[in-house]
């Protein structure tokens, strides 16, 4: 229960620090990404002070060397490869990102007002998540029966 209501409190706060940043606003997103005309540089900020609050938690987690509070163990990444799967994400991703001015936290955060084109973004966004996650079965051989 207690880990339902730190994630709840955390999801709570990243929404709103998403809101007062004006990640949830496209014109924002966009004008931030348009390095050749009005280049809004206000978002480059937002980016900084994330990076600066990161490297603190993740600095005071390893400094902890025991456990995470709701975890038995510390769960870091261990690929280190650049591949063309990579690759080919960012590209979709950052693609999706300038042409909608969402990414997937601020979208979803968004969808909370009932705009019809953030849910019609986040519709797309899903499905093409389920769309990648069953060519990834397919290519992998792991396709599970609809029983299963």
């Amino acid at each position: 229960m207690k880990r339902a209501i730190v994630a709840f409190l955390t999801g709570l706060l990243f929404g709103v620090g998403l809101i007062v940043a004006q990640m949830t606003n496209p014109a924002k997103v966009i004008g931030f990404l348009d390095i050749t005309g009005a280049w809004d540089p206000s978002l480059a900020l937002v980016m900084v002070g994330a990076i600066g609050v990161y490297s603190l938690a993740y600095w005071l987690s390893r400094a902890r060397a025991a456990r995470p509070f709701f975890a038995a163990e510390f769960s870091l990444p261990l690929a280190r490869l650049i591949d063309r799967r990579l690759v080919a994400g960012a590209l979709i991703f950052g693609a999706g990102w300038g042409l909608g001015g969402f990414c997937p936290g601020p979208a979803i955060t968004s969808a909370g007002f009932g705009e019809p084109k953030v849910w019609v973004f986040v519709a797309a966004m899903l499905a093409g998540m389920m769309v990648f996650r069953l060519r990834d079965r397919v290519a992998t051989g792991v396709v599970q029966s609809a029983s299963e």
